[in-house]
């Protein structure tokens, strides 16, 4: 018998729970959806308010009428739940975006000339690749085999650095093996050496509580679509002077405080300061509603439950998966690190592409299969692991002159029925032990199944 409560092993209700799905042999399985680290099934309560609040939607910032001041009110209060959510400090502000790589370029864009950024190579591109292509100094740090080596490697790296303001950017946790990473000891070690830090949050804040001003850091960034909620909007928050005295993300309406003709024909701009200044155009006051909607479902569910639950089903998963020797499960800081809800592993004598499509075709089971948008550390990772060839090849391609490398990512959370991780368990100890019941096709790009050699066997 559970010792945990009822509110722990209760998942939260989620769009899409119950859709069936077909397989390969024409039956149909409920969906198990185990692909939340790219995007979280919306949660149902979410959906409900965005629903109610949809017949009276109206433009935002700009109208007099009464469902135009509605939805103000409800954009500017969407702003101030996600500041109590993130537990901001007294000045800091929030600025809706489209997602996190979104907030990330935004910030890329307003970081004084002459800084340097800090990465580690494991970084997810969202957060590896902006700075340079805003044309700042990048100094990319080696992958840490442990938390300390982390923490030492910026001191060391900090300590180098020549005079002039810094930023480093880093994970709360990784997207590809789930591990929390250090964030308040980097944070404080950054603000020792005089630099700035900003949070990629994607994959920690649909996960776990998280406090900006217990954590230290400047700016935080995160997704609605990590984090249960619809739509294309993603938050970044934090200190307001860089923000400020940058020019506007974007130019257009609302970024302006007044526009004026000048005698000479030329046109004399002032801009907004405060979140207004990186807004411009008209918000998306529905996707800002529904960060806000997930915000509250899940401050409201309780993180120690929400958190309890979830580590009892990554409990689960890495105690199964350790029973099958041909699993390799990937990690940087060790077996026993703590990690959220998302796990990447490969399985001997199989290609990824290949594996992960067997656990859709024949048992519904949907994961990532791939680089996961994290090229550096997923190669660090396999290292010289030896990668199944397969008809069906990986996604992702390979540099000039290597081989392919492609991995498997199961990931869950808050909407995860315990059954989805067994059935997940089961699958995997099936395909190992049997093979799979179908031969499989390159069709399009996507390893699809091709003729069944096994009809004795199915989903269970």
């Amino acid at each position: 018998m559970s010792l945990l409560p009822t509110a722990v092993r209760a998942p939260l209700a989620v769009l899409g729970r119950d859709v069936q799905v077909p397989l390969a042999d024409g039956e149909k399985v409920e969906y198990a959806a185990l692909d939340y680290a790219a995007s979280s099934p919306a949660l149902q309560r979410v959906w409900d308010d965005v629903a109610a609040y949809a017949p009276y939607y109206g433009s935002v910032h700009r109208g007099a009428g009464y469902l135009s001041q509605l939805s103000t009110d409800l954009f500017e209060q969407s702003r101030r739940t996600v500041a109590e959510f993130l537990d901001l400090r007294e000045g800091d502000q929030v600025v809706f975006t489209r997602a996190t790589t979104d907030s990330l370029n935004l910030l890329a864009g307003a970081v004084p000339a002459g800084t340097r950024v800090f990465a580690f190579e494991t970084e997810h591109h969202a957060s590896l690749l902006p700075w340079a292509h805003a044309g700042l100094a990048v100094t990319y740090l080696r992958a840490p085999r442990s938390r300390a080596e982390a923490v030492a490697a910026l001191d060391t790296a900090l300590a180098a650095a020549p005079e002039g303001p810094k930023l480093l950017c880093v994970t709360g946790a990784s997207n590809v093996t789930g591990e929390l990473w250090p964030v308040a000891e980097l944070t404080r070690t950054a603000h020792r050496h005089g630099a700035r830090v900003v949070l990629d949050a994607a994959q920690l804040a649909p996960h776990h509580r998280v406090s900006v001003r217990e954590l230290g850091v400047d700016w935080i960034a995160f997704s609605g679509h990590k984090i249960y909620a619809p739509f294309g909007a993603g938050v970044l928050a934090g200190r307001a002077d860089w923000l400020d005295a940058a020019e506007p993300y974007l130019a257009g309406g609302g970024a302006t405080r007044t526009v004026a003709r000048e005698a000479d024909g030329s046109v004399a701009v002032e801009w907004n300061t405060g979140p207004a200044r990186h807004e411009a155009g008209s918000p998306n006051v529905i996707g800002a509603y529904a960060i806000a909607s997930a915000c509250r479902a899940l401050t409201e569910a309780g993180w120690d439950a929400l958190e309890a639950r979830e580590q009892q089903l990554a409990a689960r998963l890495t105690a199964g998966l350790a029973e099958i020797p041909q699993v390799k499960v990937l990690n940087l800081f060790g077996a026993d690190s703590a990690r959220v809800g998302v796990l990447s592993f490969v399985v001997e004598g199989w290609n990824s592409s290949h594996f992960s499509a067997a656990l859709s075709a024949e048992y519904g089971i949907g994961v990532r299969d791939g680089l996961f948008c994290a090229h550096p550390l997923v190669r660090t990772l396999l290292g010289d692991e030896d990668v199944a060839p397969s008809e069906c090849g990986a996604p992702e391609p390979s540099l000039p002159g290597e081989r392919s490398l492609n991995a498997i990512r199961v990931s869950f959370g808050a909407g995860t029925p315990d059954e989805h991780v067994e059935r997940f368990l089961t699958a995997v100890r099936e395909l190992v032990t049997d093979g799979a019941a179908w031969t499989y096709r390159n069709e399009g790009g996507r390893c699809v199944a091709a003729v069944q050699v096994d009809r004795g066997r199915r989903a269970g």
